[in-house]
């Protein structure tokens, strides 16, 4: 093993690593703000379902290892390179409590430290095309899908007392947690995988683009390893300040987002589990009035979206074009 392929597959597990530490809290924001468990509970069963997430299969991975940017047009400097702007943007705005995308994060790392290596004809339409997919799905179907299972509660529950509703969903919640964090290492999880399977192709290390087990495992246990440090300032944005959430929001938030990141990882489009729970948190508040949602603040959210694109993808060219001045 290369010192230059050492020093990538340390970048991308640090990358991993800030996937977990600042990503993961997403999926379980919504259980600590209903307070169903508490902020060490959470961060214990979203490490383990994480972990199950990652090692459920590997169709996201192999989008962004191979359909993002050309491996025949790229090197492990590339690799790196997007990395670096991965790790700083992410770790940035975790000091700010923003809970950024990572999935935008990676493809935008990817195009910009790409298009530094070896211009435009280095983007693959394929990939992007689920890339724009994923889009929608987590801002639309996160959305309608959270607001549509809170009417469906309600008409459920509607001769229901509102004590026995809040006991009943306390307990539903945790499932809808668990569901939540495994939808969320089911998709971002495995994005990373991809990219280190794309770093050992380079380096002929292995022949073709197969992900090996070890390289599963190794990503899964370095997110939960994130996970468990945990990030309570994202937790706090998602759980508590974009709106006041009971136990039945919580669980109608999270079968939602969970629900749409699930489908999208079996079709092997990378979206953002951020973008997912956010926007479903928002379906949820506003079956309640438009006011029930603090816009202000959805306001802050979708500009650290927006930036994430340029940003990373400055940040990594800059980086790729600085290392080929140097080399």
């Amino acid at each position: 093993m290369s010192l230059e392929l050492l020093a990538v597959l340390l970048l991308i597990l640090a990358a991993e690593f800030v996937n977990g530490w600042t990503d993961a809290p997403n999926a379980i924001a919504t259980v600590v703000g209903t307070r169903a468990l508490s902020p060490r509970g959470a961060l214990a069963l979203a490490a383990v379902f994480n972990l199950l997430g990652v090692l459920s299969g590997t169709a996201v991975a192999t989008t962004i290892g191979k359909d993002i940017i050309d491996p025949r047009a790229v090197t492990l400097t590339t690799v790196g390179g997007a990395m670096v702007g991965i790790v700083v943007w992410s770790s940035l705005a975790a000091r700010w409590g923003i809970p950024t995308s990572e999935s935008h994060a990676l493809v935008a790392g990817l195009a910009g430290a790409g298009l530094a290596s070896a211009g435009p004809s280095v983007l693959v339409w394929t990939g992007w095309q689920k890339v724009v997919i994923g889009l929608i799905f987590s801002s639309f179907l996160g959305f309608v899908g959270g607001g549509s299972v809170m009417l469906a509660i309600y008409w459920l529950c509607r001769r229901a007392m509102p004590r026995k509703v809040q006991r009943v969903f306390r307990w539903l919640q945790l499932a809808s947690a668990a569901f939540m964090a495994f939808s969320h290492g089911s998709n971002d999880g495995q994005k990373f995988m991809g990219a280190l399977t794309l770093a050992l192709v380079l380096a002929e290390v292995l022949p073709t683009f197969v992900i090996p087990l070890w390289v599963v495992g190794l990503c899964a246990l370095v997110m939960a390893l994130g996970t468990s440090v945990g990030g309570w300032r994202i937790m706090r944005t998602l759980g508590m300040r974009l709106t006041n959430l009971k136990t039945h929001q919580g669980f109608a938030a999270e079968i939602a987002a969970a629900g749409t990141i699930t489908v999208a990882s079996a079709l092997g489009i990378p979206l953002s589990t951020t973008h997912t729970i956010s926007t479903a948190i928002m379906g949820v508040g506003a079956v309640h009035g438009l006011r029930a949602v603090r816009w202000g603040l959805t306001q802050e959210l979708v500009t650290a979206w927006v930036l994430t694109f340029p940003i990373c993808a400055a940040i990594s060219w800059g980086v790729v074009t600085l290392m080929r001045v140097l080399a």
